[in-house]
């Protein structure tokens, strides 16, 4: 069984979007520049169908991820920026249109029941039963690969407080947004973080951390 892995891009003042979030702007005032460090690269544009891109120590980390990845568990939020009945959504088909670039099973939280549906070779499945019923069936449907929590903030703090959360991918962009969507808000459950790799480069920096379960978890 693969592990699951939070993975998530933050500024340096720890928010993951910035004020003021709007179908039209869904990562808030100055959110977009959290992720320019990744549109660039060749991973990223091959899964939006797009052709070129740089070949870097970012690029490396993109492509080493992607090719572990089994299964995407994500919010309602980050499917497609909507709330509500789905049929009040403007992007309920989400934000990639009839072709997502996961490419493994995707199980997106959400309030609001919803039939799966497959695009292109993405099968994808809308849980209401909470976030240890979208992991389990995100790694049954993994098996031996992992499963990648992409967000929003809530999701990854819901992982780790279900206590099944195993690693902790931070992708620190150096910017600093002043405000908007906390990735760790006040309450979050108390976790022990054990680094295991730091990889710099003048774009962003790449951290990961295994989150320890308890006092024998060395």
């Amino acid at each position: 069984m693969g592990l699951i892995a939070i993975d998530v891009s933050v500024s340096v003042d720890g928010f993951v979007a910035g004020p003021n979030a709007t179908l039209e702007e869904p990562l808030g005032e100055g959110g977009e520049r959290l992720h320019e460090w990744i549109f660039g690269l060749d991973a990223w544009r091959e899964r939006h169908g797009l052709e070129g891109g740089e070949r870097s120590v970012d690029n490396d980390v993109v492509e080493s991820a992607v090719a572990r990845w089994g299964a995407v568990v994500m919010g309602r939020k980050m499917w497609s920026g909507g709330w509500g009945p789905w049929e009040d959504d403007p992007r309920a088909d989400g934000w990639w249109g009839g072709e997502p670039p996961f490419r493994v099973p995707v199980f997106v939280l959400t309030h609001h029941a919803r039939e799966p549906e497959v695009k292109a070779s993405t099968p994808i499945e809308f849980v209401t039963e909470g976030i240890e019923v979208a992991l389990g069936r995100a790694l049954a449907a993994a098996g031996s690969r992992n499963v990648l929590v992409a967000g929003g903030a809530s999701v990854a703090q819901q992982a780790l407080a279900s206590g099944l959360a195993d690693e902790l991918h931070l992708h620190v962009a150096p910017v600093l947004l002043g405000g908007g969507v906390r990735l760790f808000a006040d309450g979050v459950t108390a976790t022990t973080l054990e680094r295991e790799s730091v990889i710099e480069s003048p774009a962003v920096t790449h951290v990961r951390y295994r989150v320890r379960h308890g006092p024998g978890d060395a």
